[in-house]
């Protein structure tokens, strides 16, 4: 069964953390589907991935680019996995009914908006009740990720 875990982003935005853990996915030579919540935002992270460590390339790409099959990294609104992943990436609120097709599944929420809180515990609750595996990290003073609970 899928191990579902929730990264809740306190000291980072989405935009600092999520590079650091595409890296970690490569780096365990396992796929990884980035779903996001709109096709702009979906641009926005995939430009992101080319610009924010000028000592780094991660191998990624999104519909505009094309051959998925090819992306170790693939950035999208559609849960339709193209590049045969491994790990799923949920962002901006994003959701699927295909979290059982993958190995891991990292829910990455934004800690200082309410909202998010209040949807992330929800989506939590529905996971447990379903069966899933679950684990919560939350981030510490210096940005890395601690387990909870």
């Amino acid at each position: 069964m899928t191990d579902i875990a929730f990264y809740h982003l306190e000291r980072s935005t989405l935009e600092q953390a999520l590079p650091k853990l595409l890296e970690k996915t490569l780096a365990a030579g396992k796929r990884a589907l980035v779903l996001a919540g709109s096709d702009q935002r979906v641009e926005a992270l995939n430009d992101l991935m080319w610009s924010y460590d000028q000592d780094s390339w991660v191998p990624h790409g999104s519909a505009k680019d094309g051959n998925a099959d090819r992306q170790p990294i693939w950035f999208s609104v559609s849960d339709e996995n193209l590049n045969s992943a491994e790990f799923l990436f949920l962002t901006d609120g994003a959701g699927t009914e295909a979290v059982g097709d993958f190995e891991r599944c990292f829910e990455l929420f934004d800690g200082n908006n309410p909202e998010s809180v209040a949807n992330a515990r929800v989506r939590f609750k529905a996971y447990k009740d379903t069966g899933y595996e679950l684990s919560y990290f939350q981030q510490t003073a210096s940005g890395g990720w601690q387990k909870k609970g």
